[in-house]
């Protein structure tokens, strides 16, 4: 009996063995498929759907930046120790390298595949739990951080005016400087236009209880009250922060400074870290 690539990945779907050692237990129970699920199930390697339920609360995450492509990827596991080895971790690099390869924006059975060929060898349930994938366009960049032992990827992407102030040190130093930035301050919005009007309209509530205690006029209040939301915008919003190296200014202000003394322009319009653990990718 013929055992196609099709039977092969059947097997595999069903009992989580690797794909290799599905096609050895086929060819050897020649192509019952029944037979060969009994054989993987004596060699031990058909153990995955028992290990689905078991808690993966470990893991690392994972970022690549790849021509006109930027990608960040979440693989959970069971234990630390399994987060430590070395396989693990070539996994999660082959999965963002896949993925920019063909083009991949999601979680795909080829990708789940993947996982599931490293559960058979390493017998831990592990997990793809968020893949983000970002476009550069021309005259752009993306900066990236992975923090320690992967426990934060951050990527920052700046714009240019033209493609060759990116090779000038100063602006190297700036782009690598706000990946950093990002990492320590993990800002919620991106500048005061991104955020919501919601979000705005509840401060502004809060602010204005807190200084209604104050007994001032009400034009005095009004003023207090903008005077507090512009300060927690500019704690909460990336472009406005304080620049992590340079506090007497904005990171906004800073990109500015630094495309001029480079000649050019030089903007940030994106960014997005993930943590491991976190449900998604944050911008």
């Amino acid at each position: 009996m013929a055992i196609t690539a099709d039977v092969v990945k059947k097997l595999r779907d069903i009992t989580g063995a690797g794909m290799m050692d599905c096609k050895k237990a086929l060819t050897q129970a020649n192509g019952d498929f029944a037979a060969a699920e009994k054989i993987l199930k004596e060699m031990g390697l058909a153990a995955i759907a028992k290990r689905q339920d078991r808690a993966t609360d470990n893991g690392r995450v994972f970022l690549k930046v790849q021509d006109n492509k930027a990608i960040m990827a979440e693989l959970s596991c069971e234990t630390d120790f399994v987060a430590s080895n070395d396989q693990f971790q070539e996994l999660g690099n082959n999965i963002c390298a896949v993925a920019l390869e063909k083009g991949y924006t999601e979680i795909n059975d080829e990708l789940v595949g993947m996982v599931n060929d490293l559960i058979a060898i390493i017998k831990e349930n592990m997990a793809l739990k968020t893949l983000c994938v970002y476009d550069l366009g021309q005259n752009e960049f993306a900066s990236s951080y992975v923090h320690g032992d992967g426990a934060l990827a951050v990527l920052v992407m700046f714009k240019a005016d033209k493609s060759e102030l990116f090779a000038e040190d100063v602006v190297k130093e700036f782009t690598n400087d706000c990946a950093l930035h990002v990492a320590a301050f993990t800002p919620s919005y991106l500048n005061t236009e991104s955020v919501d009007e919601a979000y705005v309209k509840e401060q502004t509530e809060i602010f204005t209880v807190q200084a209604a205690n104050l007994g001032k006029p009400a034009k005095v209040l009004e003023g207090i009250v903008k005077g507090k939301l512009n300060k927690h915008l500019s704690e909460i919003c990336f472009l406005q922060q304080p620049f992590v190296k340079d506090d007497s200014m904005s990171v906004e202000k800073k990109a500015a400074e630094v495309g001029k003394a480079a000649g050019g322009k030089l903007e940030i319009i994106n960014y997005a870290f993930l943590r491991a653990g976190a449900a998604s990718c944050s911008n």
